[in-house]
């Protein structure tokens, strides 16, 4: 079977478990022997089977005998015991003659077993033709290597570019698929971060609802630097039914000035949590970079969501902490330059200094038309 054909069929499999094994990659296996398939594996659930048990388990229920063949995965077999054994030594033990895998798996304990495979006399590959098969990896490979979250931007715009009219008035520029996209973007992350400016002015609920299968309960998170966000918005009202955060300026989180609207947002459930501000920046302006990595270090988030106005998506594009964004293009054209913008706050004087993105995926919806696109650049971590 051709290396490409058979990696684009494993990553298709892998990403049957977004949402359901992060912070954990995601990973397809397909098992064959010339064109015919023995079997086939994704990686399920945090902590079950490994995609590659999971292809030799798939071979046995077929009556199928793995040895002498070809293991096509989306990562590099793991090396290392954690909450499974090592998959090398499942392929070693099935008489698998050669290995083809997308992407290194760059975990100090994990990574390196490719070397493993090929001290036991199996033929090993690396094969990158597969866009597929090497995004899958791309989120874990940030996570391991940086410990910041993977963070998806998603927003709605016009055709000639726009998230609002000149009055702030955004409802609904998508249409009714596009929205259950959304929904089900939302069950699957771990965070969805907003901004004190869409809370005033929008007054969310930045939940899931109406999805089949609810694969996370994502926290809101609020980047509010001076601790404003309304008692009375519905985020507040809610957090006890749903996890909130809100990151704030330090100085915030301890000062006395600020004592009273703490103790309001703790009694309504909301954590409250200081962050540094941007070294030499405006004052109370916070570092998202600091920002994120606590929300990976602290709170568990593997994967996070950013629904925000311009100016927020504007800093978090700017600082390059926007890894993947999802963009919804409705049939509406607005032709008025006081419209609002998608990003705000960099200045910009040739083509040259623009951020460059490249294009994943067009998915139709009804009149719609989606757009995943991945920061353009990406090198192998």
């Amino acid at each position: 079977m051709d290396s490409k054909r058979a990696l684009d069929m494993a990553g298709r499999l892998a990403l049957r478990a977004a949402g359901d094994v992060e912070p954990s990659p995601l990973v397809g296996c397909v098992i064959a022997r010339g064109d015919q398939v023995l079997g086939l594996g994704h990686y399920r659930r945090w902590g079950g089977p490994h995609a590659e048990v999971e292809a030799l388990a798939d071979c046995r229920r077929r009556g199928r005998d793995p040895r002498g063949a070809t293991c096509y995965v989306t990562l590099e077999p793991c090396r290392h015991t954690g909450k499974t054994p090592p998959c090398t030594g499942a392929l070693i033990e099935a008489g698998i003659a050669r290995v083809v895998y997308a992407r290194r798996d760059p975990g100090e304990e994990s990574g390196g077993g490719a070397e493993v495979l090929r001290a036991a006399g199996i033929e090993v590959e690396r094969c990158t033709e597969s866009g597929l098969a090497m995004a899958v990896g791309e989120a874990f490979a940030k996570r391991v290597v940086t410990g910041l979250p993977w963070v998806v931007a998603k927003w709605a715009q016009t055709m000639d570019g726009r998230l609002a009219t000149r009055a702030g008035h955004s409802k609904w520029i998508s249409g009714e698929a596009s929205r259950r996209r959304v929904h089900r973007l939302r069950a699957r992350v771990d965070a969805i971060i907003t901004g004190l400016g869409t809370v005033v002015a929008d007054d969310p609920m930045l939940t899931a609802r109406g999805v089949r299968r609810m694969r996370r309960t994502a926290a809101r998170v609020v980047i509010d630097a001076g601790l404003d966000i309304p008692l009375s918005s519905r985020l507040v009202a809610t957090a006890r039914e749903t996890p909130t955060i809100v990151l704030c300026a330090r100085e915030m989180a301890t000062a006395p000035i600020s004592a009273g609207a703490r103790a309001a947002l703790h009694e309504a459930g909301v954590k409250v949590v200081g962050v540094e501000s941007v070294p030499g920046g405006p004052p109370g302006r916070l570092d998202l970079a600091a920002a994120l990595r606590l929300l990976r270090s602290d709170h568990g988030v593997s994967t996070a969501m950013l629904e925000a106005g311009p100016g927020l998506l504007g800093a978090m594009i700017e600082a390059d902490l926007v890894d993947e964004a999802v963009v919804y293009v409705a049939p509406l054209l607005l032709g008025d330059e006081m419209a609002r913008a998608v990003v705000r706050g960099r200045v910009v004087d040739s083509l040259t200094a623009g951020k460059r993105w490249r294009l994943l995926r067009i998915r139709r919806c009804e009149q719609d038309v989606e757009l995943t696109y991945r920061r353009a650049g990406e090198v192998e971590r």
